[in-house]
């Protein structure tokens, strides 16, 4: 397509505004668009429809205005290049939002990355396609990218997530919120979900995030940590349920965590049981971030039919973050006193701390409980992953906890040969 520049006011007697100009046949209109650049008429070659560069006349800071006149017909092209790649109609309404992006023009004052990213989020909860939890680790990310614009000072738009942004916001990550390793994967991991959905409304198309943290030479990548995490035998379930609370509040809490050890339940599917779906031998539940999905069953031991029972099927649920809390204060009153050694990465640094175990005890515990005492039963993933509703074997297999003493005991068994008794010479 043809472009070309042309003055705002030809005859002024003062610098006047230099506006880009193209012809859109299949629309039948013509795109005129500001550069916001400006030059004295004099310093305009109207003939070449661009500043002179020689001569008396020629315009001062031309490398500079050439540079920016430039800018806005490169990105034309480069949007009309794209537009055919994935085969749709290259518009006026395209190029003006390129160009808006671009040079960072947004309607009446917004910024257009955060307005869309709200119209994302609130698509997402529309279509009922996220859990409480779901929605409040976006809600979290919003706050972490409107942080960092500012102490970063890098207004976000969508021609700005680049290299450069993504340098940036891993220093920030890192080293500003102390982020580790996994936690910054993940944050990122949801930033490309939205960047992903801003490409398939045609709002970007922009695709350098894609490549974050990719790195071919594999010397530069931010990696996953697989962290050290708690699971509990069967010895300590039955220390748990033997033993008498002082309050009332804790053994609630003790009855809860328990019941989810030997379900495999998420914390947040607990408040989706009651009589109506809890059968002789099963919960059936129909999970809330699966609208369209079969539902699914979860058998019933006797002690989780003792807990329900306790509480006439109603569980008593408090908020996460307390449950978390009364939890290590329930696990300190049952004298879950030793220390135990935690290892975080973040960035290529290894930190180690020591902690007590009941400190590392919440509500996630619970389900790796489960996952990892069914395993060293010999359970199959297949089975184990019916009741935890894991579609993906190798999510379900990261709670499976393997401890030295139960490494010790499965080199003594599978090496159980017996020792000669001849005389050692």
């Amino acid at each position: 397509m043809k472009y070309t520049f042309k003055l705002k006011e030809p005859n002024s007697d003062k610098e006047t505004l230099i506006l880009f100009s193209c012809f859109f046949k299949d629309e039948n209109k013509k795109f005129i668009y500001s550069t916001g650049e400006k030059i004295h008429p004099k310093n305009w070659d109207a003939k070449n429809k661009f500043p002179f560069q020689n001569g008396k006349d020629k315009a001062p800071f031309f490398e500079s205005i050439k540079i920016q006149l430039n800018r806005y017909s490169d990105l034309m092209q480069i949007t009309e290049s794209e537009r055919k790649k994935i085969n749709e109609p290259f518009t006026q309404d395209t190029l003006k939002r390129a160009f808006d992006e671009e040079f960072k023009r947004t309607p009446k004052g917004k910024n257009i990355f955060f307005e869309k990213y709200d119209e994302f989020f609130n698509e997402k909860i529309g279509q009922l396609q996220w859990t409480a939890g779901t929605k409040t680790r976006y809600q979290n990310i919003r706050n972490i990218l409107e942080r960092f614009e500012i102490a970063k000072n890098y207004p976000l738009t969508f021609n700005r997530i680049d290299e450069k942004f993504h340098i940036e916001f891993t220093d920030y990550s890192l080293n500003t919120l102390k982020h580790v390793n996994n936690t910054y994967l993940r944050n990122l991991t949801f930033f490309k979900t939205f960047m992903n959905w801003a490409i398939d409304r045609k709002y970007t198309y922009n695709e350098k995030f894609k490549k974050f943290n990719i790195d071919d030479s594999k010397k530069h990548i931010i990696k996953e940590t697989a962290t050290s995490q708690i699971a509990l035998t069967i010895e300590d379930l039955n220390k748990i349920m033997g033993h008498t609370f002082k309050t009332k509040s804790l053994e609630r809490v003790r009855d809860v965590f328990v019941f989810a050890c030997v379900t495999g339940m998420r914390f947040g599917e607990l408040s989706l049981i009651s009589k109506s779906n809890v059968t002789e031998t099963h919960i059936v539940l129909k999970e809330e971030k699966g609208v369209f999905k079969e539902p699914r069953n979860i058998p019933l031991t006797t002690l989780s039919k003792y807990i329900l029972a306790k509480y006439d099927y109603q569980l008593p649920l408090i908020a996460n973050q307390k449950q978390n809390k009364y939890l290590k204060d329930a696990f300190q009153e049952m004298e879950f006193l030793k220390k135990i050694e935690k290892a975080t990465n973040r960035g290529r640094e290894v930190e180690r701390t020591e902690d007590f175990f009941y400190n590392r005890i919440t509500t996630h515990t619970a389900r790796r409980t489960f996952i990892t005492m069914m395993k060293r039963k010999g359970v199959s993933d297949k089975l184990i992953a019916k009741a935890t509703g894991h579609k993906d074997m190798a999510t379900l297999n990261k709670y499976y906890q393997v401890d030295d003493e139960q490494t010790k005991e499965a080199m003594d068994e599978v090496f159980s040969v017996e020792i000669p008794l001849k005389k050692i010479i």
